[in-house]
């Protein structure tokens, strides 16, 4: 039996780190950006808007991804 399956899913699976090199505070939204595949900045839009709209709820989250989150290699 070949590891054939396990090298197609260890290609497929996104890990969800920071960003070294993409950040402007923690390296949350880069990293996020990076791991759905689209830019930085329309990450960052969105979660101004939902900490503007959603009565701060996009601040607690990028806090708690902050703590959560590990950071790249």
């Amino acid at each position: 039996m070949s590891n054939d399956i396990f090298d197609q899913t260890r290609e497929t699976v996104r890990k969800f780190r920071r960003s070294r090199t993409d950040r402007m505070v923690a390296g949350v939204c880069g990293g996020l950006a990076r791991s759905l595949g689209v830019d930085a900045p329309l990450v960052r839009v969105i979660l101004v808007a939902a900490t503007l709209l959603g009565f701060g709820t996009g601040a607690l989250i990028y806090l708690a991804c902050w703590i959560l989150m590990p950071e790249e290699a």
